[in-house]
């Protein structure tokens, strides 16, 4: 059996001490990112009583990723990745000590978190293409789906974090602990990473850089199959989630959509871990596109419209289907050229999150005309479609 084939294991995968350097940072992180999301949205919307502002307050920081995902995504491949982690990490720390110490006005403030937040496509990419770097074959797979694990993991407890500070301390006080946190994040890396070289040489890139390489990604017919693999899906079933709260609210138990997306979440977190752990590789390939049918048939029975409990368990199960993404992951990974892995990686990520706000958005202009239950059934129906339309690429 190749290197590929090898089944690894997590334990293998923890004993190397970089990788555990990588994910405790990216953990850091998003623990500190979800409870300045949380803090930002209560101190806009205390000092204005705008619910629009708070809205955007809460998602600044994502707003902008695909901005820069097609501007500065070069970046990522012609810095340092050690330095460019430590760089984030101090633009971090600027604006939680801006946002905490309240000198700002709540314009400003929003305004702040979404120029920082066109930054964070080239951190991702940076990180995932780290990846790579220090595992090998199955390990990377493993590797890539502890970090979805993790993702979704410390948002919940990032969430219930800022909601105890929020109580104890108020927004200021919990800022305060963002800005804290990328000092921590920031020693980890500095302590735990080696100071690895660009991938690439011969400039620091930008925005001409940025569209120049993705344009040669896209054209690319191998990569461009397998990044709408990895985007259209997904993307296509998240539209369900977009109209879970009408969903919800038509059954009468509107405080239900929270565990409805819960349930998701955890299909997810659950798919990812016992298809990495259980399966081996060349089985996981094999049934890639099986897994992406996952994401689309359970969400047929909304046209039922099934009470809380079923809706949830629809939900789980089809979120479960993300997992197909680990059967791509290695041929992702060995179709894209090395001096260009991190603006791949920018690129396929950059790509999920537009795509799955484009989705949530077209769901959420569907359910004024339709009823949500008829809405996430189609969205199912656009995932199999999708899917049907990429069994090719979806197969090993």
């Amino acid at each position: 059996m190749t290197e590929a084939q090898t089944r690894a294991t997590y334990r293998q995968v923890f004993a190397v001490p970089e990788f555990r350097t990588l994910l405790a940072g990216f953990a850091v992180f998003l623990v500190s990112e979800t409870v300045q999301m949380l803090a930002l949205s209560v101190l806009v919307y205390a000092s204005t009583g705008s619910a629009l502002l708070a809205a955007l307050a809460y998602v600044a920081g994502f707003l902008p990723q695909a901005l820069g995902g097609t501007m500065l995504l070069a970046v990522a491949d012609r810095w340092r990745p050690r330095r460019l982690l430590l760089g984030f990490d101090a633009l971090r720390f600027a604006v939680a000590v801006l946002l905490a110490s309240g000198t700002l006005p709540p314009i400003a403030m929003v305004l702040l978190v979404f120029a920082l937040g066109g930054v964070a496509p080239v951190v991702h990419a940076t990180r995932t293409a780290l990846l790579p770097e220090l595992l090998d074959g199955d390990a990377y797979v493993l590797g890539r789906s502890l970090f979805t694990v993790v993702s979704g993991a410390m948002q919940v407890v990032g969430a219930a974090v800022g909601g105890l500070l929020l109580a104890l301390t108020g927004p200021a006080g919990a800022l305060w602990l963002t800005a804290a946190a990328c000092v921590v994040s920031a020693v980890i890396a500095r302590a735990g990473l080696t100071d690895r070289p660009a991938r690439s040489t011969g400039g620091r890139g930008g925005v001409g850089e940025t569209w120049r390489v993705n344009r040669a990604l896209l054209g690319d017919p191998r990569i461009r199959a397998l990044l709408l693999a990895q985007w259209l899906p997904g993307a296509l079933m998240v539209g369900a989630e977009g109209v879970v709260v009408p969903y919800a609210a038509g059954l009468g138990r509107e405080s239900a959509a929270g565990l409805i997306l819960a349930a998701a979440a955890g299909g997810m977190l659950t798919g990812e871990f016992a298809v990495a752990r259980f399966v081996t590789p060349r089985l996981r390939e094999r049934l890639t596109p099986w897994l992406a049918l996952v994401l689309g048939c359970p969400l047929t029975l909304f046209l039922l419209r099934p009470g809380v409990l079923l809706a949830a368990v629809t939900m789980a199960v089809a979120a479960a289907g993300f997992s197909y993404q680990l059967g791509l992951a290695r041929r992702f990974l060995d179709a894209v050229p090395e001096t260009r892995r991190g603006q791949a990686f920018g690129l396929a990520g950059t790509g999920t999150m537009t795509l799955q706000g484009l989705a949530m958005a077209a769901a959420g202009a569907g359910a004024d005309v339709l009823p949500p239950g008829a809405v996430m059934a189609l969205a199912g129906v656009a995932s199999l479609t999708a899917t049907a339309a990429l069994w090719r690429t979806l197969r090993p």
